[in-house]
Order: structure tokens, then sequence, then C-alpha cells
């Protein structure tokens, strides 16, 4: 066949003739013996022959790998291995129970109630304290390391006095990392504690159908103020291994964190970044206009902070940092879940007005588009997502479903008005305590590569609990046409950018934005009540603004031309049972909307938020249960949400 000008089909069929001993083409006789060897090799030269798909192939999705699917997990609950939830009641949860839970089996707590999640994770982050991580079972279990050293022999005796001693454990352990002095100094019991972490979450790593991520927390509590990252990798254990975890003992500077990050993808060839999260309490320090040594930022510095910490944990058990009333008077909706008692974990430092500006994820987004002009870069261009911060070891966000932040918060008659912790600095009480939240990663599977690219690309968004879909593209020419195609998603990559992502420069500068969303109701809950879009943006005089567009409404409600507001949907709950029904709200919305005070030399973010009908709060849940009467402060509604990672539009310059 030497010199022959086959094409794909004639290939194929003298291919066909295999067995027949003999393929006719144009006149020319070829010869094939009926031998398995000879079978081989015109097979390959079939390929070589690059018998190639048409043009436009027959099968639709040939060739197009955009993410089609939504994974719902938490990256950051803590198992027994986190020293303040052993403290904290949690002597029997480890990774274990945590894993099987996550995973959909059923499990006994602490109070000898059986404990199921309303429906599995498809991801998890067992993310224990790198401080003192593994402290409390061993010296339940008289580890040989951890009594080798004063600290431990001290507090192994201490334990034996009772387990109320492990209250004082964990109020020496808060000085101490205040301070930050590691009193264990064993690098070789650190190193077997995360042994561990690693070996659990490959044991149920399961690609495809659930990824257990191996990670932690770093936990820093500079100046009093929630500095916390969680350390997410994308790897195994070949990597992971390779290092023990950077823990604020080390350093307690972000900077200095991302400098080992650096340091494992430079030298393990891994990929790893860091989650901030539950920036509420963080003294202000979590989104302050300086870096963390209090110098001015610079372009270098800007650059890292984007690149180790692409998300914001925006909502978890601690109450939501998505906005507050202080920053966003105009927004009906901004005070969820607050926080704002204290600026920290103690009373001693109160909640100081000029904190709410560098507290709050939306007057973060809003200053780094302003600091922007002036550094050169955007020190917080993150995406959002939830989780839950619990410390049970239970990753339940669910309303009817919550365990507590604590084990000894779990379910019982008196948990509602017991404090937070047992340590008076702190003037929290367990019904302030918000079941939430949850990540959302639009991925094209369900494994750690596909998630964790997700997640640094920022195409996340956060869930106070419920699991509605949202899904949100920006671009400059898509129209009604193109949002009610099947093939809507494909157009809205191909022409556009997804949440998470920067919408290019238009073609012409008569164009504005136009965003398709679709967003469906949790099945399993409770309906939408709207969706909103939130737009954020710098004038020419380099002032912030913000404006929250209603862009759609249930049950045919339209926003008031005199209020620009518009009506509350209405409640059905019932709080004696309790209950509530579906027979307001939508199940669905799907809508363009083209943003009417667009300026094309004006930087501006959006995002969108999705809020659901009126719902009854974990507190009623436990009210009807345990057949309580409770103050009236107590919250007893809740109207749960969503919130998008933004979408950027930066001018040309």
């Amino acid at each position: 066949m030497k010199g022959s000008k086959y094409q794909g089909d004639d290939m194929k069929r003298c291919l066909g003739m295999l067995g027949h001993g003999k393929c006719i083409r144009g006149g020319t006789n070829i010869t094939i013996k009926k031998n398995p060897l000879i079978l081989i090799t015109i097979t390959s030269l079939a390929s070589m022959l690059s018998i190639a798909e048409p043009v436009d192939p027959y099968s639709p999705m040939v060739g197009k790998n955009f993410p089609r699917n939504v994974f719902f997990g938490d990256t950051h609950l803590h198992t027994n291995l986190s020293p303040d939830a052993a403290a904290g009641g949690n002597r029997l949860f480890g990774h274990d129970e945590a894993y099987k839970l996550a995973m959909g089996k059923a499990v006994t707590a602490h109070n000898g109630r059986s404990v199921r999640l309303n429906r599995p994770l498809d991801f998890l982050v067992a993310a224990d304290h790198a401080e003192y991580m593994g402290l409390f079972p061993a010296l339940d279990a008289k580890n040989s390391q951890l009594l080798a050293t004063d600290i431990g022999q001290r507090w192994y005796q201490m334990l034996q006095d009772g387990p109320e001693a492990a209250a004082s454990i964990l109020i020496e352990f808060g000085r101490a990392l205040g301070s930050g002095e590691d009193l264990i100094k064993s690098d070789s019991f650190q190193q077997s504690v995360w042994q561990t972490v690693i070996d659990k979450a490959e044991a149920y790593n399961q690609p495809g159908v659930f990824t257990a991520f191996i990670g932690y927390e770093w936990s820093s509590s500079r100046g009093g103020g929630n500095m916390h990252r969680i350390v997410l990798f994308k790897d195994g254990a070949d990597k992971t291994s390779q290092i023990t975890p950077f823990s604020s003992f080390n350093n307690n500077r972000p900077h200095a964190l991302w400098k080992f990050l650096a340091n494992y993808e430079k030298t393990t060839g891994g990929e790893v970044f860091a989650i901030p999260h539950n920036s509420n309490v963080s003294a202000g320090l979590m989104f302050a206009p300086v870096d963390s040594d209090g110098n001015t930022m610079t372009v270098e510095y800007v650059k890292q902070r984007v690149k180790w910490e692409p998300l914001l944990e925006v909502t978890q058990f601690k109450g939501d940092s998505e906005t507050h009333p202080a920053v966003s008077p105009d927004d009906e909706f901004a005070d969820y879940e607050s926080w704002d008692k204290f600026a920290s974990f103690s009373n001693k430092k109160k909640q100081e007005a000029w904190m709410f500006e560098r507290e709050y994820a939306r007057a973060a987004l809003k200053n780094g588009l302003a600091m922007s002009a002036d550094i050169g870069g955007n020190p917080f261009k993150f995406g959002l997502i939830g989780s839950t911060d619990s410390h049970t070891g239970i990753p339940s966000p669910d309303e009817n479903n919550f365990w507590g932040k604590f084990s000894w918060h779990e379910a019982s008659p008196t948990r509602v008005m017991e404090r937070f912790v047992n340590i008076p600095d702190i003037p929290q009480f367990e019904w302030e305590m918000a079941a939430s939240g949850l990540a959302a990663v639009w991925a094209q599977e369900n494994t750690r590569a596909s998630l964790f690219d997700a997640m640094r690309r920022k195409e996340t968004y956060a869930t106070t609990g419920p699991r509605m879909r949202v899904r949100v593209f920006a671009g400059w020419d898509f129209t009604d046409a193109d949002l009610n195609a099947p093939d809507w998603v494909e157009r809205g990559y191909r022409r556009g950018v997804p949440m998470g992502a920067d919408l290019p420069a238009p073609s012409n500068n008569q164009q504005v934005p136009v965003f398709m969303i679709n967003t469906w109701k949790d099945p399993d809950g409770a309906n939408l009540d709207r969706v909103q879009i939130i737009k954020g943006w710098v004038d020419k005089q380099g002032e912030t603004h913000e404006k929250v567009f209603d862009i759609a409404l249930s049950d045919d409600r339209v926003v008031s031309p005199v209020t620009g507001k518009a009506p509350p949907v209405g409640t059905t709950v019932d709080l004696s049972k309790p209950t509530y029904s579906n027979d307001i709200g939508e199940a669905h919305f799907v809508t363009r909307w083209t943003d009417p005070t667009f300026e094309i030399d004006v930087p501006s973010f959006y995002y969108v938020r999705v809020l659901e009908i009126p719902t009854p709060r974990w507190t009623a849940y436990d009210a009807a249960y345990f057949n309580l009467e409770l103050p009236a402060h107590v919250p007893m509604v809740t109207q749960e949400r969503a919130y998008t990672s933004p979408i950027w539009f930066t001018p040309e310059q």
C-alpha cells in the first residue's frame, strides 16, 4: 500500500473486508491474510492515515469540556484533632466519623442520639487547627511522643482529675496561640498527626464519587482578630507527606504563610491555596488597607495575596460576612445572621465603627477597586464560598438538622440559651449561631483536580445551607434567544465569562454588560423569593458606591418606582410545627439583565444574590422538638440565600 492515497472511508471499507481475504479499491487488489499481526498493523496504519472526525461531528459534545455539574461540600470542618473542638466536648468524632457522615452514613453523637446528614456531601476538607493538632486524642491514648514533653505530662495529669480540666487546658492553649508560643515543641509528634490526616483522606477519597481533600487550618489570632485560613491541597499523599503544616507558631503573618505555600509548590510540584474565613470578627484586620505588617501594600504583595487566596468563606456558623447595615444601609437584607457584639474572640475588644469596612466582603470588594488605582492591583479580588466551621465533626448546615458549634451544644432542651463557649470573655450564646453554610463549585467532575481548579478560577458560590443551583454569565451581546437556547451554557462560555472571571473590554464603547442568570430552588427545599444583582463601582473621584438590583421577583411583584424596593414575598411559616409551604415563591428563575447604570470608564464588579422565601430557623425546630418557650429576642425565622463569586470589569487604560 506504499504510496496509496487512501481516505478514511476507503480504509474503513478495506478493514471491513478482513476475514474475506481481499479488499478492492479503484481496481487495485490488496490481499489481506488472516493474521492477527496483520490486523494490528493495518489498524495502526489506519490511524496514521488520519481517519479524522468530520468538521461537524455527529456527537455534539466532542471537544467540549466546560463544567456541567455543581458540587456541594464543606471546606472547613473540625474533628477531635482540633484542641478547641476536643475541649468543647468532641472526644468521639475524628476523621473516620466525619467522612462517614459526609458520605451519608449515620453515627451516634455524644448525647446518644443518632445523627445523619439530610443529604451526603460531594466533598469535604477536614481542616483541623495546625496548632496543637491531635492534642487531646494523643493525651487520651497516652501518646509516648507527647508524654515525652513537659507540657504533655502536665496536661495529661490535669485530665486525670476529670473532663472539666479540658476547659482549663483550652484557656492555656488560647493564651499560647495569642502569644505565638508552641508549648509542645515536638516535630515528630506533629508529623505523626499530619500523617494520620493524610492517611484518612486517602482512605476515603473516591474520585468521581466523593472527594476527600487534604488540608488544615492556619490559625493566626493576631491582635485578638480572626485571621484564620484554610490551607487546601490539590495533591495526595506523595506530595503532602513531604511537609509539616505551617502554623501560626511558625509565623502569624499571612505573607509568611504564602511564602510557605510557594515553597511547597516549588519543592513538591504540587498545588495549594488558602481560604480566609470568618472575616466578620477579624477586628478590622482581614481587609485592612495595609499589609499584614502595617506597611503600604506593594504590587508584589497584592499579586501574592490574589494568587494564594482566591476565595473567601463568606458565611458559616459564626455569622455571615457578606455585608452589614453599617456599610450597606440601603440594603434591606444586609442584616443577616450578624455577629457584631465584639470585634474578636473577646469582649475586651469592642466592635468599632471603622472596623466594618475592613471586615465584610462587599465593602472589601469595593475598596479593592479603589485601591487598585493607587497600587496597580486589586488586593481584594476573591470569589465566594460558604462552609460550616463546625467543631463537632458533623458537617450539617441544615436548619432542621443543626448539631451546634461545639459538641457540648449538641441537640438538647437547654442549648439554645447556653453560651457559645464557657469562657466569660465571650458573651455570645448558642442561639446566635447560624446553621450555615456550603461551598458550591461548578466543575467537570467530582475529583480533587477538577474541584481544586474550579475553586482556583473562582467558579464558585456560597449558600447558607440550601442547595439551590445558581449559574451566571456576563457578556456584551447575549440575547433572549441565547438565554432560552438549550445550549445556553455553551454560549455563555463561548461569548462571555462565568462567575469569578473578568469581563473583557467590549468591541465598541456603546455596548453594556448583559447577564444571563439561571437559578433553581433546592429540590428538597423552599421556593425562591427573588434574584438580585449587587453592583459595586468606583467613580471618577475615587469614591465607592453600591447598588442592589431586584432583577427577578416571584408572585408577579414589581419594584416600586417610589421606594425602589419590592414588597416582601410574605410568609407561610407555621412555628407551632414548625413548617412552611411552597405556596409562594418560584421554583426557577431565568432572566437576562442589562446594567442601566454602566459607564465604560468606571471599574466595577457584579455578583448575584438569591433569596429563598422565609423558613423556620433551627431555633424554631429546637423549640418545637423540646417544647420550649424561648425569649422574644431569639429569632425563629430565617431567609436563606446564596452569593455568587463576582464578575469584574476593568476599563482599558
